[in-house]
């Protein structure tokens, strides 16, 4: 979630006193409150919400679900038909770097410190949430005045992209930029890999950006002297660039501005051609009988339009019309939990269901609430670790070469992860030794244990296995040792369980060759149960001998 400031004042001026009722409300309306002091309130706005990112973007959705007069329903904008030269241009080069954008002009602005902050803000906080980190689209807005229409948006080679990045005083290439500017350093990888890079370009052969990095210090800056400006938003998926783009300019035009609208042009396929922004609202078909039902509620149709247009909405027989600046409304379901909000969580009466059944703690959890408090009390510390884990660890460090596994068949992998931890685990032994890998500074002697899931490739293709699987491991320790605590465990916990030789083939390659068991209930092998070899404890850096059982407690948490 994003957490956005808003000046106090001009919250109090325009929307409330923010007294102990307001702050509720506020809190009802789905942005909790953080802090407040003097001058600022801070309130987190959840990700489904990106339209409530900006001060105006605020006031506009929390003003109608107080009910305001004149502020309910779905706001108009008036957007004015494209000027002269009012054209976008985007050429073929883009096609395979970030191939589309959406544009929009803004005049009549009176901006001033705190707009431009605003202004600031709400485009980083879309850039970080919507845009994901840019990564799925950016935001470029411009002074108008300092460009000469009609833009192309167009790719060229690094070395032939040369302007004077923001804020900063010397002309620089686009490979410099992502070398040695801030922003270029932060976001580099966003281009990494491609031979050339994307630009806006005026009629002037003046730069206007490198998209998704950093603006022109000469065309790309916003001050208090700029009275109309040039919007755009460039990435991959066309709908999310215009519903970005409904979002800035409407927070614009409630700032006083003028939106007019612009033609892009695509000049590779089909030429094909349209005209941003479009603000026409998405219609979309709601049951009242389906709200009551999911709600609890008695509403009348009455009653369900204004509840609607308490969240921005228009309503008119069983249809709603959808504010085009809103993200999240992907079905019904969406515009009930819009209802449920303006009905007030807090006036929904509890209520005990009919049902013929008592819940109770699940047998399978209380087992293994059972198992940790065994084995805390036998001075044994718990950990938890992620499910998700390295390739490397997993196998290079157990003595598994890699170069073995085939993907899909040894092991279950992500795609495209954005991290090192690319797989599901097969164990939980390799983690337990992580831990003492990262904790060989702390004091001896160190004896940890988790229960938890891991991931098994099934015999019938495409199917998971996800058995629970309990390991503990003591750092010094020996086999001795171990099986004390693991026999004890048995005991405790009212299992039958022996001890045998395991086959040279089937002992895990983890251990050494003597010095381990298979674990066996009621004839069935479970799990192992062993001293580290010291070839393995080499590669995870622990100078101390390390005893270890893993065992499958799938067996006996049967319902």
């Amino acid at each position: 979630m994003a957490v956005v400031n808003f000046n106090k004042q001009a919250f109090e001026k325009e929307i409330g006193k923010l007294d102990e009722k307001m702050l509720e409300k506020i809190a009802m309306f789905g942005t909790p409150v953080e802090e407040i002091n003097d001058e600022e309130i801070q309130i987190e706005v959840f990700p489904n919400r990106p339209d409530l990112l900006s001060y105006h973007g605020f006031k506009r959705s929390f003003s109608a679900f107080l009910g305001k007069p004149g502020k309910t329903g779905m706001k108009k904008y008036i957007l004015n038909k494209p000027e002269k030269n009012c054209n976008v241009v985007i050429e073929s080069s883009v096609r395979s770097i970030r191939p589309h954008t959406a544009c929009a002009i803004v005049k009549n602005l009176k901006l001033n410190d705190e707009k431009i902050r605003e202004i600031i803000e709400i485009q980083e906080k879309l850039h970080m949430t919507l845009g994901r980190r840019r990564k799925k689209l950016a935001i470029g807005i411009y002074p108008l005045e300092k460009i000469k229409l009609p833009i192309t948006y167009k790719a060229l080679e690094p070395d032939k992209i040369k302007f004077i990045p923001l804020d900063f005083e010397r002309e620089m290439s686009g490979l410099e930029i992502l070398q040695k500017h801030p922003a270029g350093r932060e976001y580099a990888h966003l281009l990494a890999g491609k031979i050339k890079f994307p630009i806006f370009i005026d009629a002037n052969k003046n730069i206007l950006s490198m998209p998704p990095i950093i603006n022109s210090q000469l065309t790309g800056k916003v001050t208090e002297d700029t009275q109309s400006v040039f919007v755009e938003c460039s990435g991959f998926d066309p709908d999310t660039l215009k519903k970005c783009l409904n979002i800035i300019i409407t927070s614009f035009a409630d700032m006083g501005g003028k939106i007019y609208q612009m033609k892009i042009t695509y000049s590779h396929g089909k030429n094909k051609k349209e005209i941003t922004p479009d603000l026409t609202p998405e219609k979309r078909e709601i049951s009242l009988e389906n709200a009551n039902k999911l709600l609890g509620l008695n509403l009348s149709e009455k009653e369900l339009k204004k509840l609607l247009e308490k969240m921005g909405h228009s309503y008119k027989k069983g249809v709603v019309e959808i504010p085009a600046w809103r993200t999240d409304i992907l079905h019904e379901v969406d515009l009930i939990e819009d209802i449920a909000i303006a009905y007030g969580y807090e006036n929904f009466a509890p209520e005990i269901p009919e049902i013929s059944t008592i819940g109770g703690e699940d047998s399978r959890e209380a087992f293994k609430r059972k198992i940790s408090g065994i084995l805390t009390g036998l001075g044994m510390l718990e950990v938890s670790n992620y499910f998700l884990t390295k390739k490397q660890d997993q196998f290079s460090k157990m003595g598994i070469a890699e170069k073995s596994l085939k993907s899909g068949r040894d092991f279950i992998e992500v795609e495209e992860s954005k991290t090192d931890y690319k797989i599901l685990r097969k164990n939980l032994s390799h983690y337990l030794l992580k831990v003492f890998s990262e904790n060989s500074d702390a004091e001896y002697p160190q004896k940890i244990f988790e229960t938890g899931k891991v991931f098994e490739i099934g015999k019938q293709q495409n199917l998971i296995k996800e058995p629970e699987r309990l390991a503990a491991a003591m750092s010094p320790g020996n086999f001795t040792e171990l099986k004390q605590i693991l026999e004890y465990f048995f005991r405790m916990a009212g299992i039958k369980a022996e001890l045998s030789e395991p086959d040279s083939k089937e002992s895990p390659i983890h251990f050494i060759d003597g010095r381990t068991a298979r674990i066996d209930i009621e004839g069935k092998p479970v799990g192992f149960i062993g001293e580290i070899h010291p070839r393995i404890l080499k590669n995870w850096k622990i100078k101390m001998p390390v005893a270890l059982f893993e065992i499958d407690i799938d067996e006996f948490m049967k319902d």
